[in-house]
């Protein structure tokens, strides 16, 4: 009989680093799409926008349930199953020309398939085989290997779509998905979790306890915001840029690349820092700075400098919420739920990049400009950043009594 060997914690950064760097770097890419996807089936913006909306929607729904099923059957199995969403919506992203199958199809194929290989359904192995000294720097180096996967796959995916077509490129990112992610969820098997004798807390309490404390409700609202934010600028900037006149396409490349590469110091500082410092004053501190970066961008004359300046700005402060996001949750609520309490605050994470996303196309057509979601997005920031300050990061005190009369 052969027993599963827990993992060691070497083995899941690597592993779950190139899954997160895949899951990552593809989706970080499909601005690139927007353009020759609308103009290949004469859609609008707001057709191509509403899809990838209805991703990130569909992403943070399932959530939730992909966590509980990391919590229970395990990451591998999870992984390996998103494998085959991912490649299966990206097929369905090249063949689809019909706009309202596109917009559902690929909307609920690689929605469901980032939340089996994105950071919720990986935060529970990472959690579990860190100590808890080193747990905030490892949820940041996660969150590093995912700005790599942005950071290298940004410039090929754009070759991709010049050189070979934008269908051919689905084509092409669908094997490598299918070739590479169901390898690495090999190596994150793990023995089924052992939680100690005694009472144990059901799904259902954790969910009540979890939505009834008064912290886990302010890190829902303000990671609603980092979801706003990120998606708005991912998706629409190379738009953006060209409207405003700079039509070279490797400018918007380099941004989006620089973004990645600059977030890989940011995510892995923000989890190294949130080891030693409360995790909601850096939390603060993210928010607003986001918002003074995006104003000062929006202010100064435009210019691929200045492109490239504020794509830095932004990448070290891109994804560095996550390893401190995850790092609240753990420490609040411990690690038996992780996944799962994960997948809801990203939900709300997804329900700002929904919004994010489509009201960029959607006030664009109506307006034709991007002014008023760029002012949201700073009021957002500023909102977020509020709202994190007051966040109460002590473990939270059970109630062994009720957990024993439910078991």
């Amino acid at each position: 009989m052969t027993v599963n060997r827990a993992p060691d914690l070497k083995t899941v950064l690597l592993a779950s680093g190139l899954i997160l760097t895949l899951a990552m770097g593809v989706r970080h890419g499909f601005g690139f799409w927007l353009q020759p996807i609308s103009q290949a089936h004469g859609w609008t913006r707001e057709t191509y926008s509403m899809a990838i909306a209805l991703q990130n929607l569909m992403w943070g729904a399932f959530g939730p349930f992909a966590g509980m099923a990391v919590d229970k059957f395990g990451t591998a199995r999870m992984v390996t199953l998103g494998a085959v969403l991912y490649a299966a919506g990206l097929l369905w992203m090249a063949l689809v020309d019909q706009p309202t199958l596109f917009i559902a199809g690929s909307g609920i194929l690689i929605g469901a398939a980032l939340a089996c290989t994105a950071f919720g359904a990986v935060s529970g192995i990472i959690g579990r085989t860190a100590p808890a000294e080193k747990r905030s720097w490892a949820f940041g180096l996660s969150s590093a290997a995912s700005s790599f996967g942005q950071f290298a796959m940004m410039p090929v995916e754009q070759q991709m779509i010049t050189h070979g077509g934008w269908q051919n490129a689905f084509y092409v990112l669908a094997a490598l998905l299918l070739l590479l992610m169901p390898a690495m969820a090999w190596k994150l098997r793990e023995p089924a979790v052992s939680h100690g004798a005694g009472p144990q807390q059901s799904i259902a309490e954790a969910i009540r306890e979890a939505f009834a404390h008064r912290p886990f409700r302010l890190l829902v609202a303000g990671y609603f915001v980092c979801g706003f934010q990120l998606v708005f600028i991912g998706v629409h900037m190379p738009a953006y840029l060209k409207d405003q006149g700079i039509m070279d396409p490797n400018v918007a490349v380099s941004a989006l690349a620089l973004i990645g590469l600059f977030n890989i110091f940011g995510s892995y500082y923000a989890g190294k820092l949130g080891g030693q410092f409360p995790k909601r004053y850096l939390l603060s501190a993210i928010y607003i700075t986001r918002s003074v970066v995006i104003a000062l961008f929006l202010l100064a004359p435009l210019s691929s400098y200045s492109v490239y300046a504020f794509a830095a700005a932004i990448g070290l402060l891109w994804l560095s919420t996550v390893p401190l996001t995850n790092g609240v949750i753990a420490g609040i609520f411990g690690l038996r739920y992780l996944s799962m309490l994960s997948g809801f605050v990203f939900f709300s994470h997804q329900v700002g990049s929904f919004l994010g996303v489509w009201l960029g196309g959607y006030l664009y057509t109506r307006t034709g400009n991007y002014d008023l979601v760029w002012g949201i997005t700073l009021a957002l920031g500023v909102f977020a950043a509020l709202v994190n300050l007051p966040i109460d990061e002590k473990p939270i005190a059970r109630n062994r009594a009720a957990l024993a009369s439910a078991a």
